[in-house]
């Protein structure tokens, strides 16, 4: 990704009801979801000035915040809302959103009953979260030291900032070793996800990926689902378990940040971009680009 202080950019953020400057959206160091990870978040893109499955995402964060035990004050419809005004005040068509709430400083402990829930949205232009010639030829993950937690350990469903304290440390490790990224085992040691997205493989045709039941069933993860279906691919969503990388032909992963990027090598297993994981590429690429005739959020204003 291009380099760039996201605290020095330049526009306006809805924040609490508001927009407000960019250098303005500010938060106490004494905030509970800095020091205690009580923070929900979404990743959404915009594609031709339409977010793409917003109401998804909004519902979605909304759920998160409810497992997290606080209720987001601003309807989904709100939220909806605010995030196609945000987009259009900063004048983007092809944008990344982070809708974010978090409960605030009236509290500090564990307990925090009483604390104000924030909520922010921020809009700005998005590069390509893996280097472009590479994700043509299928990214490189590491095999990640960290597990995903067993669902009685943690709220694994819910969208939290905490649960990417983790990720982000596999992350950093997998890029000093020179990968793109690194795949993730769940508690019991069967396939799980990446840091960030989602993993597919195919095998003799067929499609398979992990049960998401201790990480997030990602909004991305199930349109691709969909449009292999829709292809007649058939999908297998099982347990998958590490001894089965070596006999996998294809393997992809996805995401919002990621969409559906192809992987060429997992530690020592090897892949290989065949038309299968293309061919989801491109209609990926298909599916969120507006439909021909729709209004354009920014092209309206």
């Amino acid at each position: 990704m291009a380099a760039m202080s996201y605290d020095s950019l330049d526009g306006k953020i809805w924040y609490d009801g508001d927009l407000v400057a960019w250098k303005d959206a500010q938060v106490h160091v004494l905030t509970h979801g800095l020091h205690y990870g009580s923070c929900v978040f979404e990743g959404v893109r915009a594609y031709g000035g339409e977010i793409f499955k917003l109401e998804e995402h909004t519902a979605r964060l909304h759920a998160s915040a409810r497992i997290l035990d606080f209720e987001i004050p601003f309807s989904e419809d709100e939220i909806n809302a605010a995030c196609n005004e945000v987009l259009r005040v900063q004048g983007l068509t092809d944008a990344y959103l982070r809708p974010v709430a978090w409960r605030g400083s009236e509290m500090m402990g564990v307990s925090a009953q009483n604390n104000t829930i924030h909520l922010a949205i921020a809009a700005w232009q998005w590069p390509s979260y893996f280097d472009p010639a590479q994700r043509l030829k299928g990214i490189r993950l590491d095999v990640a030291e960290y597990r995903r937690p067993d669902p009685a350990t943690a709220p694994c469903l819910a969208k939290a900032a905490g649960l990417y304290m983790i990720c982000t440390l596999s992350k950093h490790r997998a890029e000093k070793r020179g990968y793109a990224d690194a795949m993730m085992f769940d508690w019991q040691g069967r396939v799980a996800e990446c840091t960030g997205a989602n993993i597919f493989f195919i095998k003799d045709g067929r499609i398979h990926t992990p049960i998401a039941d201790c990480f997030l069933d990602g909004i991305t993860r199930r349109t691709a689902i969909d449009l292999a279906k829709r292809r007649g691919f058939e999908v297998i969503e099982r347990r998958i378990q590490p001894e089965e990388l070596e006999g996998f032909e294809q393997c992809f992963i996805t995401g919002t940040a990621a969409e559906v990027t192809p992987v060429s090598e997992i530690g020592p297993y090897s892949f290989i971009v065949g038309d299968m994981t293309k061919t989801l590429m491109q209609d990926y690429v298909d599916e969120v680009q507006p439909r021909a005739g729709a209004g354009s959020v920014a092209a309206s204003a």
